[in-house]
């Protein structure tokens, strides 16, 4: 069975370019570093239709974990609930859980004076309306809770847009599914830099050092335009053991090191890395 991650990501501000996708790049790493692969990161906007298509599409392709961020909250374009609902064809209806969660966030809010008086008006009940199969997640930070519910072999998480929430829930719920699902997997990185030589003359030194050590992916990154020749070369590596994957870096980093250095560039090694 696949054991990939695809995330969806939520939101007109994102295809307009007004806020920067922090969320896709921190949940692709924080998921590598816990033993995942992420296969697809999607980006729509607040439309209900192409909420639909887009997690269809994620899920004829089975993943382990479909994550969503964005549109949990209590506004008119926040339709990531009633965009799973239809995708899995359930209904959407009050939560008591997550009702219970959402009144005791703003008992909260008056009782810290952020707001007036209580009231669960329709906006703030429309939070607890989740899909019938769906779970609440606690959200530590703000109001709209996460949630979780499984479809086939695939969980399916929604997490809220705003990166401090969104990383709250999936530090204190996801984080633990994810690390259950890698099954003892390590992820390990490293990266040199490489000064006096050209990217296009490094590309078949890392062919043959890929090709030497099949579980290690190597990437080049040049820093600068080309005739400053600045390059980062960055290696990475999942295993079973942690030694092992390290190992793995160690021996392919003196490889492409002592290539490079051949054809009379520099390169930049921590002291770590060997």
């Amino acid at each position: 069975m696949p054991n990939h991650v695809e995330l969806l990501c939520i939101g007109n501000e994102l295809l307009i370019g007004k806020t920067l996708n922090t969320n896709a790049w921190w949940l692709a790493k924080r998921i590598t570093a816990l033993g995942l692969e992420v296969k697809r990161i999607t980006v729509v906007g607040d439309n209900i239709e192409e909420i639909v298509k887009a997690l269809k599409e994620a899920l004829r392709r089975k993943p382990k974990i479909l994550i969503t961020t964005g549109g949990l909250g209590p506004t008119f374009d926040d339709k990531t609930l009633e965009g799973i609902a239809r995708a899995l064809n359930q209904k959407l209806e009050i939560n008591q859980d997550a009702y219970k969660m959402i009144e005791e966030k703003y008992r909260s809010y008056v009782r810290d004076g952020k707001i007036d008086k209580f009231e669960l008006t329709p906006y703030r009940i429309k939070m607890a309306k989740l899909p019938e199969k769906g779970e609440p997640l606690p959200n530590p930070i703000g109001t709209a809770p996460g949630i979780l519910l499984k479809h086939g072999n695939t969980y399916i998480v929604a997490l809220p847009g705003v990166p401090p929430e969104m990383e709250a829930i999936f530090n204190e719920s996801v984080a633990p599914l994810v690390r259950e699902k890698a099954k003892g997997v390590t992820f390990y990185e490293m990266s040199i830099h490489v000064n006096g030589i050209v990217e296009s003359e490094i590309a078949p030194l890392i062919d043959k050092a890929m090709h030497d050590n099949p579980y290690v992916y190597i990437k080049s990154h040049p820093k600068s335009a080309e005739k400053k020749l600045h390059i980062e070369i960055h290696f990475s590596t999942t295993a079973k053991d942690a030694n092992i994957a390290k190992k793995r870096i160690s021996r392919t980093l003196i490889q492409i090191s002592e290539l490079i250095q051949a054809k009379g560039g520099k390169v930049k090694v921590p002291k770590k890395a060997i």
